[in-house]
C-alpha cells in the first residue's frame, strides 16, 4: 500500500490560534493577523512559494497596522511551533515497518520545510515527499496530486491519502485515491487497522 500523509496538523502540530496568542498579547492583533494574514491569499502563496518573505511580511503590516517587524515577529515564530506529534510519527514507523510505502504531501513555507528538515529525523520513513513551496503548486489543486502520482510512479488505487483538511481529501478522491480524515494520531491507527494496514 501507498500512504500519503500530509505534515501540518497530522505529523507535526499546526495551532495557528495558540501561536498567535503566544506571540501577541493583543486579542484584537490575533484575530487581525488570523484573518488578514493567515486567512489571505498571500499565505496561500508563501505555501506555494511564488511570494517572497519580506514581500508577504510588508503587504501583512499594510494591510493590517501592525510593523513589520511584529508580523516578522510572527511569521518567523512559525517554524519552531511545527512541532512533530509522537503518536503519529510512531505510527508512520509502525507502518513502514508493516511494509507500505511511505509519502508527504504538504502545503507550507519553505522556512518551515527547511526548518523540519534540519530539525527532525522522521524524515527517513518516506520514499519521496512533494511540498508546495518546492513545485509551486498547492492543495487541493489537481496538479499536485497528479505531480506525485506521477513522479513516484503510484497506481492511486492502491494508494491512501490522510490530511485534516476535508477539501484536500476531496480532490484525492478525484484521481481515485482513498483517504483518511485525521482527527486524532488514535483515530487515525483504527482507520488503518480497519484497512487491515497495521
Amino acid at each position: 500500500m501507498n500512504i500519503i500523509f500530509d505534515l501540518g496538523g497530522v505529523v507535526v502540530r499546526w495551532e495557528p490560534e495558540a501561536l498567535l496568542a503566544q506571540t501577541f498579547d493583543d486579542p484584537a492583533t490575533c484575530k487581525v493577523l488570523h484573518s488578514e494574514f493567515i486567512g489571505h491569499a498571500d499565505w496561500l502563496e508563501l505555501d506555494r512559494g511564488t511570494m517572497p518573505p519580506a514581500q508577504a511580511i510588508m503587504r501583512a503590516a499594510r494591510r493590517t497596522g501592525l510593523s513589520e517587524p511584529e508580523v516578522r515577529r510572527f511569521l518567523s515564530s512559525v517554524p519552531p511551533a511545527l512541532v512533530p506529534i509522537p503518536e503519529t510519527v510512531g505510527l508512520l514507523y509502525q507502518l513502514k515497518t508493516q511494509g507500505h510505502s511511505l509519502y508527504c504531501l504538504s502545503n507550507m513555507h519553505l522556512a518551515s520545510i527547511e526548518f523540519l528538515e534540519r530539525t527532525h529525523g522522521f524524515w527517513d520513513v518516506f520514499s519521496g515527499k512533494v511540498i508546495s513551496c518546492r513545485v509551486n503548486l498547492c492543495k487541493p489543486e489537481a496538479k499536485i496530486y497528479a505531480h506525485l502520482l506521477e513522479t513516484y510512479q503510484l497506481d492511486a488505487t492502491g494508494t491512501v491519502f490522510v490530511d485534516d483538511v476535508e477539501v484536500n481529501l476531496a480532490a484525492a478522491r478525484q484521481f481515485g485515491i482513498r483517504t483518511i480524515r485525521f482527527e486524532s494520531s488514535a483515530q487515525c491507527a483504527e482507520e488503518f487497522r480497519l484497512l487491515g494496514c497495521v
